[in-house]
Parts: C-alpha cells; structure tokens; sequence
C-alpha cells in the first residue's frame, strides 16, 4: 500500500501526496478540529469558497526511478510516430528533477548550522551535476527532437541555477565555509555559461527580469506537456441546487396562494385593509424564501459529494483518474469512531470545545496501463490556511520573569493549534494518523505528527 505522507508547502499552506497504480481505488479524509476562539465556522467560512479559492489538486505521472525514461529515450526510433515518445520521456525526466531538486533546497535550507548546511549545499550539487551530464549525454541528432531538447536544458539549466543561488542567499553565512560556497557559485557560473554558450537566450531577454522569468515559466509549462494531466472540475449540485430551488418555490407559492385565496373570501370587495394584508403575505414570502431556500439546500447537499475532477492527459485527451470531492462542516456525532478514539486521545488540557470541516475525495484511475516508462500516478493536494488566518487575532503580549532583582519582559505571538486526523483507505488497508498544526496569523509554524 502506497502512504500518504502530509508536509508543509509554503508559509501558510500544506500538502498530501500519494501515489495510485492502474485501476486502483482510494480515499483520503481530512478532519479539522478547530478551536471555537479561532472564529472559523459554517457561517464565517463558505465551503465552496474556500475550496475554489484555496485548495488546489493536482495530478501527474511518477517514476521512483528518475533514470528510467532517459534511458528509454536513446532506443526510441525517429521514424514516423515516435516524436511525441521522446518528449514525453524527457519531461518526464525533467519535471522529476525539477521536483526532487525543489524539496532538497527546501530542506537543506531548514539547516541552520553552517556546519550541516554546506556539506549538504556540495552534496546537492554534485547531484545535480550528474544528473544534467545524463540529459545532455543524449542529445538528439534530428532537428525534430532537438528543440524539445533545448527547450527542457535551457529551462532546467536556469532553473538549477536559480535554485542554488536562493540557496545560498537564504542560507547561513561563514567565513570557514568560504571555499565551499565558491564551489557552488562555480556551478552556477558555468550553467550561465553554458547557457550562453548554446545562445539559448538572446541578450535582451537577459537584460530583463521580467522578460526571462515569464519566458522560463513558458518553457516550464512545455516540460509539463504529456506528464502534467489537466483538470477538469465539474460542480455536481448544480441541478440539485435548482431543484430544490423550484421544490422550495413551489411550496411558498402555494401556501401564499392559499392565504391570498382566504384573504379574497372575507374581504367583499377591495379594501385598504386588504391591500395591506396582501403586501404583508408577499413581504413575509420574499422575508423567508432565501432562508428557507438555504436550509434546504443544506439539508438535501449534506453527505453528497461536491465536485468531480477529471484528470486528462494532454497528449490523447484520455481521462486517466477521477477525483470526487466532499467539503462540509460537520458536528461530532458524524465523526466515524476511529477518527474519534484517536481524538480523544488527546491530554485533557487539549480537549477544548472545537468546530468541525470534514474533507474527503475518492480517487480512482480509469486505464489498465500507463505509458511505458511510467510506473504510478501521483495525486497532490495543497490546502491554503489564509483563509484561516484572517480570523485570527493579531495580539502580542507579554511575558515578565525575574532574573535576580531585574524584571525583563519579553514578546510573544498569539499562537493556535488545530488538530487534524488524515484517514487514507486503499483497499483493505488503512492509514490513521493525527497531526497537531500551529499557526499563527502570518504563518504555519509547525505540523507536528503525535504518536498516539
């Protein structure tokens, strides 16, 4: 059974990933027990809201084994029907390196000490180093395939580049590592020449940062071509929503005809006293339609899933997975019984009165048998706390010690904790795990696993 594993992404957001195989079926539940004083509930947080704005999936082919589709690529034949092989191989190899490249800076950056940090730093790049050797070691002789070729190295060159060099801007200064971070500038020198040397880029796109950024985003979205599946997300309650719509309707109007019908037989003729009973049957029905129109839509869209993604690949339009999403605010009696043990494993302190988001979406992949060269699919869910964080309070106290006869005080953030249970079902097997997040309302400070 592939895992799920859950990790911070940016400052204020965090991610699921999890691997599925050719017809494999899964499910992942997320449960938010989130502190009533943190202000978050059905009424200050619309579900669809949030989901459109903050919650992204995504989908793309995954390879364990990054040297896999290059090496494929040398036996592919330059006949006639093999063009689109080549490309998908080679970005798929260089989309995994973009990835892998990515989340090592992201963690070697968590290395504060300048004793582990650039050990690291000379570590990555030697990785690094090899792994454009091996891309550029096959270079295709057919004009056809080169310009896939310069297109994935001119992106994948600048973009190494740019990642070592946040790395040392971010990463601890010291002298005694001066010869170490000469290494890694060297690197960089030489991509930028290389780069140069294979007139990639003209001189005035280089002059300007706009210019090359949004040209390197281009070539970024090239490499995704074939690899990347695009979505298409459809909201299933559209026609449920206008049913009950009409349902509700057409109960107001009959109860308003009934009472206007009434008001007519008592009333012989048209009076003042009748005009005014007559606006008042009216004001009372425009007063509670929408209301009653809610209320029911809630009542018949609890339990139903909310939307359907259909991940497409890009090269024959084929769907390759489905995702079928669920987001509501529950209470505590729709909490099944093992996400709740492992709740009420919780020290009592920690046991405060919470309001419940319920998240869920059922995966499942629609083909036999992927490409050649592709091994699983890869499902990655980013959840965005900004919406979270806007309810937050601002407040800095403070906090006084004595050190002998001297008070000092010192600053401290208002911070909030939100538990989070992840529940990933994939046939007869089940992941249970409980996650303890702070945050405050600049950042997620820590996503903490408990062993339970």
């Amino acid at each position: 059974m592939s895992k799920a594993k859950l990790s911070q992404d940016e400052s204020l957001s965090f991610k699921i990933n999890y691997q599925l195989l050719p017809k494999e079926t899964n499910q992942l539940d997320l449960y938010f027990s989130i502190p009533i004083d943190m202000g978050i509930n059905a009424n200050t947080l619309n579900e669809v809201d949030y989901f459109n704005a903050n919650i992204k999936c995504h989908s793309a082919y995954y390879s364990e084994q990054l040297h896999l589709p290059l090496v494929r690529s040398r036996f592919i034949s330059q006949s006639k029907g093999q063009k689109s092989d080549y490309r998908v191989n080679l970005n798929l190899f260089c989309y995994q390196i973009r990835i892998a490249l990515d989340a090592d800076v992201k963690q070697t950056l968590k290395l504060k000490q300048a004793e582990e940090f650039y050990p690291a730093a000379i570590e990555l790049v030697e990785q690094s180093a090899k792994l454009l050797v091996k891309l550029r070691r096959y270079t295709p002789p057919d004009n056809r395939l080169k310009s896939y070729f310069q297109n994935a190295d001119n992106y994948l060159s600048w973009h190494t580049e740019q990642a070592f060099l946040k790395l040392l801007a971010r990463g601890p200064k010291s002298s005694d590592f001066s010869k170490e971070r000469g290494e890694v500038i060297d690197f960089c020198k030489q991509e930028n020449l290389y780069r140069e040397k294979q007139s990639y880029n003209s001189q005035v796109t280089l002059d300007d940062p706009n210019r090359i950024t949004n040209k390197m985003r281009l070539l970024e979205r090239l490499i995704e071509y074939g690899v990347v599946f695009n979505k298409e997300t459809t909201n299933l309650g559209a026609n449920l929503k206008r049913l009950a719509r009409g349902a509700v309707t057409a109960v107001i109007m009959a109860f308003v005809m009934y009472l206007v019908l009434n008001a007519r037989s008592n009333f012989e003729e048209i009076t003042i006293a009748l005009i005014a009973l007559l606006g008042v049957i009216y004001g009372l029905r425009e007063t509670f339609k929408d209301d009653l129109t809610q209320w029911a839509w809630r009542k018949v869209q609890k339990g139903r899933p909310k939307w359907r993604n259909k991940f497409k690949n890009s090269v024959n339009d084929e769907t390759v997975c489905t995702q079928t999403i669920w987001l509501e605010h529950i209470k505590k009696k729709d909490i099944p019984d093992d996400v709740d043990k492992l709740l009420k494993k919780r020290g009592r302190q920690n046991r405060q009165e919470a309001n419940l988001l319920h998240f869920s979406c059922k995966n499942q992949v629609q083909i036999d048998e992927f490409l050649p060269g592709y091994e699983e699919v890869q499902q990655r869910i980013t959840f965005n706390m900004s919406s979270f964080a806007r309810y937050l309070k601002k407040g800095a106290g403070k906090l006084y010690s004595l050190e002998g006869h001297k008070v000092s005080k010192n600053s401290v953030e208002r911070r909030y904790q939100i538990n989070l249970v992840m529940r990933f079902k994939s046939g007869e097997d089940t992941q249970l795990e409980r996650y303890k997040l702070t945050m405050n309302r600049s950042e997620i400070v820590a996503i903490e696993q408990m062993k339970d």
